[in-house]
């Protein structure tokens, strides 16, 4: 059974960065897309990053690009969402969430995600 836990959301200032971690058991995440997205109080849950599997590549949303940084480590047990120069619109709770399709890609549509974590909140003021 596939089980996907979050960790390494809190406080931070603007400008200041976090890594958030998703311990996926049950499989490895080498040969599975997956993602991070978030949701915001009183709003919709979005697409944040997505890892396909093996070297097929990453998709990041507009609002993270260049800021955000998904990877998952050697054995896939681990995926990781690197956040520098946060900002207060990056207040959310941040969920992982994998693909059942094997050798899938990356996807920005939550609808792919077949298996989700809890979620961390991530809270970004002064």
């Amino acid at each position: 059974q596939v089980q996907l836990v979050e960790s390494g959301g809190g406080l931070v200032q603007p400008g200041g960065s976090l890594r958030l971690s998703c311990e996926v058991s049950g499989r490895t995440s080498l040969y599975y897309g997956m993602g991070w997205f978030r949701q915001a109080p009183g709003k919709e849950r979005e697409f944040a990053a997505a890892l396909g599997w093996s070297t097929s590549g990453t998709y990041y949303a507009d609002s993270v690009k260049g800021r955000f940084t998904i990877s998952r480590d050697s054995a896939g047990k681990t995926v990781y969402l690197q956040m520098n120069s946060l900002k207060p619109e990056d207040t959310a709770v941040y969920y992982c969430a994998m693909r059942d399709r094997k050798y899938s890609g990356p996807s920005r549509f939550g609808s792919e995600y077949d298996y989700w974590g809890q979620g961390t909140q991530v809270t970004v003021s002064s």
